[in-house]
This record gives structure tokens, sequence and C-alpha cells, in this order.
């Protein structure tokens, strides 16, 4: 018989430790031990969910980044529980991508990274996104271009001119992601900025920075020149 939350002394439950002193006070073992509900025959919910934090190596970004199946290779998680703590990790994603207002102005590197990191920072594929800026720098909106694999995406050169046309933009700014968690640029990433630059240019828009983010870091062609001439 799965042991349960209602099994625990009422002091520390973790539905009532977060009513009497908030979310803050409560671990993430039993912040999910919450969603799950109970554990298994050997573990209550905290334990169980320790497990499944264990296989993410403890932490989040890890645990949001983990299939299903693997979660449920953790006794005591099922199907349901599994799609219970995707859900809540998928919100979580959601939740870090809103934005204060819609059209921020893009003032430096660090601003793109931050506004792009929650979209692509943990995938496991890469993925090739343009920002669109009018002469102000402002976010006229964004938009994935392309969807690649482990540690490749082919960038299209036309889809990107012409997508940046049809916003009517002054500058853009490239964007695609690592999942290998290093963030230098290969040789293919210099050439295919330097070809979408040359493109852009004839029609008199700017390609005001390529960033390639990883979960907790990001590189900047622009920010590389500021270096290199300073």
């Amino acid at each position: 018989m799965e042991r349960t939350i209602k099994d625990w002394n009422e002091e520390e439950r973790p539905r009532e430790k977060m009513l009497a002193k908030g979310c803050s006070s409560l671990t993430a073992a039993e912040l999910i031990a919450i969603l799950i509900r109970s554990g298994s025959n050997t573990a209550d919910a905290v334990e169980t969910s320790r497990n499944l934090l264990a296989l993410a190596d403890g932490k989040l970004c890890e645990l949001s980044r983990m299939s299903i199946d693997r979660m449920c290779s953790i006794e005591g998680i099922g199907l349901a529980k599994a799609m219970s703590v995707t859900a809540a990790c998928e919100l979580a994603r959601r939740m870090a991508s809103e934005k204060p207002y819609d059209n921020p102005i893009i003032r430096n590197s660090a601003v793109a990274a931050q506004i792009m990191r929650p979209d692509i920072g943990n995938l496991r594929h890469e993925e090739c996104w343009l920002m669109f800026l009018n002469k102000g720098r402002r976010l006229l909106g964004r938009e994935r271009i392309t969807k690649g694999g482990v540690d490749l995406t082919v960038m299209d050169i036309k889809m990107m001119v012409s997508r940046s046309l049809e916003k009517l933009s002054s500058g853009v700014i490239l964007v695609h992601n690592h999942p290998s968690g290093n963030p230098q640029p290969s040789v293919r990433d210099r050439e295919q900025t330097e070809s979408l630059r040359k493109a852009l240019a004839l029609l008199d828009i700017q390609l005001c920075d390529h960033i390639i983010i990883c979960q907790d870091k990001y590189y900047s062609f622009s920010e590389e020149i500021i270096t290199k001439f300073a």
C-alpha cells in the first residue's frame, strides 16, 4: 500500500507547512510531493520526490528537460504523476517567458538573452529564432525560424530575410541555442552569421547581434566585436 501525505504527522505535511509558513518554506522535494500526492510501498511522497530529483542531479532545470518515460523509471512515479510534474515545469517555463510589457527596448545582448533563455535555454535540440527590432531597437516580435537536431540546425537565410521584410524590421537579432552547454560559436555559426549579415545589408536591415544561448550562459557576436576593438 502506498504511503501518502495523510500518513504523516500534521506539522510535517507539505500542504499544512505551505499554509502555515508559505511556499518558500518548502524544499523542492516537498513542492513536488504536493504534485504527486503519494509515494510507493517503500517510500513516501517526499522520499519519492527526492529520488526523482536525484535522477535529475538535483537540478530543477534538468527535471524540466526529463522525459515522462524517464520519470516513470522511479518507483512510485506513474504516468499521471509524471505528467503532473511535466505540466508544472511547463507552467514555470511559460511564466518565466512572460514579459512585464510586450515590446521592450533591446538595449544590449544581456536583455535579448534574458528574453530568449526561457524558450530555448533548456532544449535538447537546436532552434534558430529571430528577434525583429524597429529603429529604436524596440522589439516588434520574435519567431522560431528553424528547428534542428542535438548539435545542428540549418539556418535558412532566405526565410530569415523574408520574415524580416514582412515584419518591417530595421534590425534583427539572430538567436540559437547549444544543447551541449558550450556557447562558443562553431566555424559554421560564424559563416552563417556573415551570410545573414550580408543578405540583410542589401535590404538596409542591420544584423544587430547573433546570440548563442545555453542554460546559464550565452555568447554574443556583438560583444566579441566590442571586446576585440576596445
